[in-house]
């Protein structure tokens, strides 16, 4: 079957349509992932215990750090392969698929012997009490090992992404997905496994995915054929894979960063209060992964008008994509606010920690919106190019302000998990308002510029 029935031309023709088909798959896949990961959540808690449910999830914000770089390369790569898509570049477009894909395979080896190394002194560092860490340090080191078949999944997927594929990645995940459920099952429920169990079957599920991936580009018919003998870092792709991929990897590791900062205070009340937060952080993941496919399309559809340099266009990309983020941020945030109580009995039972999560949602769900917006700004930031200025308008607005606000409001004022909370939504706030200011300057600058 050709390549070209998945592919879909960004730069003309309606919009807000082309909009919708590409984001739909895109949140349908995010939807998928975190069912998968909640399945992991739901074993745990409610076959191995309350321990192993804080020890898995006072992990995530360590691995997001550890694997954001590499990640932001893969936005890189999304949105380099993208403008040559657009601008009609095929020789462009082949040096940077393949260099994307070479990229992706050091960074899998790299992460997994830095995870390895590093795991139990950065977990220690944390905070994690004594009944959690070692099993926080087992999960997470086999987890590691599989971080190659991840890369591999998110480069290639960001390769197909920038045609306008964004129906075979979720069709992937969907399969790697059910295979990870019924290997949860089998070796917690089964075979009596803990942590290590629900480790194992999400690495060999992360293999899957990145071999599905890599078949299709292999086996593709399209300009951004994978030739295995052709896989190298070429000099030109990969300076602009960098240049962009950098900034978006170092973002995405100061959110990172300051979340281990709030994980570790979290810790600090305790295994009850760090279940309870990784279960909320689950169930918002639901709203935030359909935010994000709203990022994702403005992303790609900025960088495909801006390679065939229709500005015009762009604008139109800037106001529907924000609508569309609001409307899912408020409708979603609310929906899954009011049945919270319903789903969280899929996790546990405890009341405790049922309380605890509940009060993160309180706030979290009810503000979400603020969060995809920013998101959105970032990625129609990244789309034109303007990789450094989001960074650092993050790192100022996310970054400096929640390690500001812990380490005063926090610590000197209210030490409670509500005070803790409160920074999220007023971080998304100031860095929405920077990113919208940075905007029209750029488009301004772009709209009177001469190519």
């Amino acid at each position: 079957m050709s390549d070209k029935k998945y592919e879909m031309d960004m730069c003309s023709g309606t919009l807000f349509p082309k909009i919708i088909a590409f984001a739909f798959p895109l949140a349908v896949s995010g939807i998928l992932q975190l069912l998968f990961n909640a399945a992991d959540i739901v074993v745990v808690g409610r076959f191995v215990g309350k321990e192993a449910l804080a020890a898995v999830g006072s992990t995530t914000a360590f691995i997001n750090f550890i694997i954001n770089l590499f990640m932001g390369l893969s936005v890189g790569a999304g949105v380099v392969v993208a403008n040559c898509y657009g601008a009609g570049e095929k020789e462009a477009l082949k040096e940077s698929v393949h260099t994307a894909v070479m990229l992706s395979f050091v960074g899998g080896i790299s992460l997994t012997v830095l995870g390895l190394l590093v795991s139990r002194p950065i977990l220690s560092a944390m905070g994690n009490p004594p009944d959690v860490l070692d099993l926080s340090v087992l999960y997470i080191r086999i987890y590691f090992l599989s971080i190659p078949g991840l890369l591999f999944y998110n480069f290639g997927s960001a390769i197909l992404r920038a045609a306008g594929d964004t129906k075979r990645p979720m069709y992937f995940l969907f399969v790697s997905g059910v295979l990870n459920v019924f290997l949860n099952i089998f070796f917690v429920v089964v075979m009596g496994l803990g942590v290590d169990g629900v480790a194992y079957a999400t690495g060999i599920s992360q293999y899957l995915s990145g071999f599905l991936i890599l078949y299709t580009l292999v086996r593709s018919d399209s300009d951004y054929k994978l030739i295995l003998k052709e896989i190298k870092m070429y000099k030109y792709p990969t300076i602009k894979i960098l240049k962009i991929g950098i900034p978006a990897g170092f973002q995405g590791m100061v959110f990172s960063l300051s979340n281990m900062l709030i994980q570790s205070s979290v810790n600090s009340f305790g295994s009850t209060a760090m279940a309870g937060n990784a279960a909320a952080q689950n169930v918002e993941g639901f709203v935030y992964v359909s935010m994000t496919a709203v990022y994702q399309t403005a992303m790609n559809f900025v960088s495909q008008n801006f390679g065939a340099h229709k500005f015009d266009r762009i604008k139109k990309i800037h106001f529907e994509t924000l609508v569309l983020v609001f409307i899912t941020g408020i409708v979603g945030g609310w929906a899954v606010y009011i049945l919270c109580d319903k789903i969280l009995l899929l996790y546990t039972a405890n009341d405790k920690v049922i309380s605890v999560a509940k009060l993160r949602l309180s706030v979290i769900l009810t503000t979400y919106a603020l969060c995809g917006a920013m998101d959105v700004m970032s990625g129609i930031l990244r789309g034109l190019g303007h990789s450094s200025l989001p960074m650092v308008v993050s790192f100022l607005g996310a970054c400096v302000f929640r390690v500001v606000w812990v380490l005063t409001v926090f610590t000197f004022v209210k030490r409670t998990l509500m005070a803790l909370y409160i920074s999220y939504p007023l971080s998304w706030a100031i860095t929405f308002i920077i990113h919208t200011i940075c905007y029209y300057f750029i488009i301004d600058y772009y709209k009177d510029k001469k190519f």
